[in-house]
């Protein structure tokens, strides 16, 4: 998280913020290509849509799946909701690795209440932070 708190200038509602989480998740994803632990996929951009990206191989919670550490995972998954808020921006997610086959990532800025209003958050029975 301080790398997210460092960065609580920018505001996801911009588009020039969007633009470039847009770029980094590009970055991101040529990275895992290269190093072979994550699966990673990404959405074509699009201006007036929130960006989307997804994995659908992640070593973590491989790992946590192989030594019987599942209870675990919500811990080192919601955060990913903790840190979106700090940019001014929002995650919508109906399933992760850890609790599904992807791990889907739909990014739109915190102002978006249409968006927001279609994909309520709640937490599961698992306690992981979800979306509708």
């Amino acid at each position: 998280m301080p790398s997210f708190k460092n960065l609580k200038f920018v505001n996801c509602n911009k588009p020039i913020y969007k633009k470039l989480m847009y770029w980094s998740f590009a970055l991101s994803k040529k990275k895992c290509d290269k190093w072979d632990n994550f699966d990673m996929n990404v959405a074509p951009y699009k201006k007036d849509e929130p960006i989307y990206y997804e994995f659908t191989k992640c070593p973590i919670a491989d790992f946590a799946r192989k030594h019987n550490l599942s209870e675990v995972m919500p811990a080192m998954c919601n955060p990913d909701y903790t840190a979106m808020e700090l940019i001014h921006a929002r995650l919508v997610r109906k399933t992760t690795c850890a609790n599904g086959c992807v791990c889907d990532y739909t990014i739109c800025g915190d102002k978006d209440e249409e968006y927001l209003k279609q994909h309520e958050e709640y937490i599961d029975d698992e306690s992981y932070r979800r979306n509708k």
